[in-house]
């Protein structure tokens, strides 16, 4: 098994390094699993839900304090980096080159697959919607529905949570707090947020059927445990 094991290391390691990290292939697109077929559409902007949903931001950005804003602009980049104050110290790029390679395709399956049908409905944003809005993280007139930080962060702590299942509910409350950073950065409603849950869920659910996420998956497993002495 050590032997099998060490292989696959080897071979992930020279087809997906980091150098070509801004180049990973995403496991599946907006072609093989079709988010505006699994996920209802968003509210309507003069919907009662919206407006509601405007209410609860506008809410959160007088009450919010300096740390929340904080997290959620540190939270604003798209990198499994993140988990890293519940996986521990060990827990570096440059001490899991595998991991790394294997999970930048995990972040560009999340644009590949959400990226079309935030074009699809367009949904305005919070800040689109009212100028009440005042976001503190980097403003993006993208669709907003679905989330893609919460389903790229459900999606992630899924996959991290399957290789170290000791952390499982640590990993996943870190993916939770994770996507609701979207709303107090004021950026995303609540319904984006569930909806980025969903998308999360289903996309891993698809992509771990795949040949190529299971060999690629096992080597990343194999070298994260071996460093966090698992």
């Amino acid at each position: 098994m050590r032997h099998i094991a060490f292989a696959l290391l080897t071979a992930a390691t020279l087809a997906f390094s980091p150098a070509h990290a801004e180049d990973a292939k995403p496991f599946a697109t907006g072609k093989t699993i079709d988010l505006t077929a699994v996920l209802k559409p968003p509210p309507a902007p003069d919907s009662v839900q919206t407006k509601a949903e405007i209410g609860e931001v506008l809410t959160i950005q007088v009450t919010r304090t300096p740390q929340m804003e904080a997290l959620a602009q540190a939270d604003a980049v798209e990198d499994v980096w993140r988990f890293a104050d519940v996986m521990g110290p060990a827990f570096k790029t440059e001490a899991l080159p595998v991991f790394s390679a294997f999970f930048d395709r995990i972040v560009a399956t999340e644009g590949a697959v959400v990226d079309p049908a935030k074009d699809s409905w367009k949904r305005p944003r919070p800040h689109q919607a009212s100028p009440l809005v005042k976001p503190v993280v980097k403003v993006s007139n993208s669709g907003a529905y679905p989330s893609g930080h919460t389903t790229v962060g459900t999606l992630m702590g899924i996959v991290l949570s399957n290789m170290v299942p000791e952390k499982r509910t640590e990993i996943m409350d870190r993916a939770w707090i994770y996507g609701w950073n979207r709303v107090i950065g004021g950026i995303h409603y609540r319904s984006d947020i569930d909806a980025g849950r969903i998308a999360g869920s289903v996309i891993a659910a698809r992509i771990m059927e795949q040949q190529d996420f299971q060999t690629e998956f096992a080597a990343a497993k194999a070298e994260l445990r071996k460093v966090l002495g698992l």
